[in-house]
């Protein structure tokens, strides 16, 4: 049990690292490319990759107020009492990730970005519910960066496939 203590105090102070609270956003494009694809193992090892990417980077030598703020939120939410209300509001997590992935298995895009929207936007109204405001307001600029990149990705290959599709249709009416 030392052991996993330990391991935890370790991954807890790489958790202030901020460069990993931006780039896990940028997680949900390769899960929707592999759900797209319809890839067990990619959709698997994407969100392996998702749950250890808190202690990829190095612990910071100081971390904001804000972020320890944020983290202590974060840390007091998962250790306190777990009602029925908290355990259902957890289910979220699993249940819009299934969401996701099938939006993008069955090859919705519009539905896959309603997921995502709503998975973000949850986390954020969550962070100003449960945290502090500036904690609120650490978090803020990586989800809605990410957000935005996640968006965008998107909408770029949806128009894209578009685009090719119309291509195609054009050559074969010719």
């Amino acid at each position: 049990m030392e052991l996993f203590d330990e391991f935890i105090k370790w991954a807890w102070a790489r958790h202030h690292n901020v460069l990993s609270w931006y780039i896990r956003p940028v997680f949900l494009l390769p899960f929707c490319y592999f759900a797209y694809k319809r890839s067990i193992y990619g959709i698997a090892l994407t969100l392996l990759a998702l749950a250890t990417s808190m202690f990829w980077f190095p612990a910071p030598d100081t971390s904001s107020p804000a972020v320890v703020e944020m983290l202590e939120a974060e840390k007091e939410y998962l250790l306190g009492e777990w009602t029925i209300w908290k355990i259902l509001l957890a289910l979220l997590v699993p249940i819009s990730f299934t969401g996701l992935g099938l939006a993008f298995w069955k090859q919705s895009f519009v539905w896959g970005l309603v997921v995502i929207n709503a998975m973000v936007l949850t986390k954020i109204v969550w962070t100003f519910v449960f945290s502090t405001e500036a904690g609120a307001l650490a978090h803020l600029a990586p989800a809605v960066l990410g957000l935005s990149v996640c968006d965008a990705v998107i909408l770029y290959v949806m128009r894209r496939m578009r685009k090719r599709m119309v291509i195609k249709v054009e050559a074969a009416n010719q």
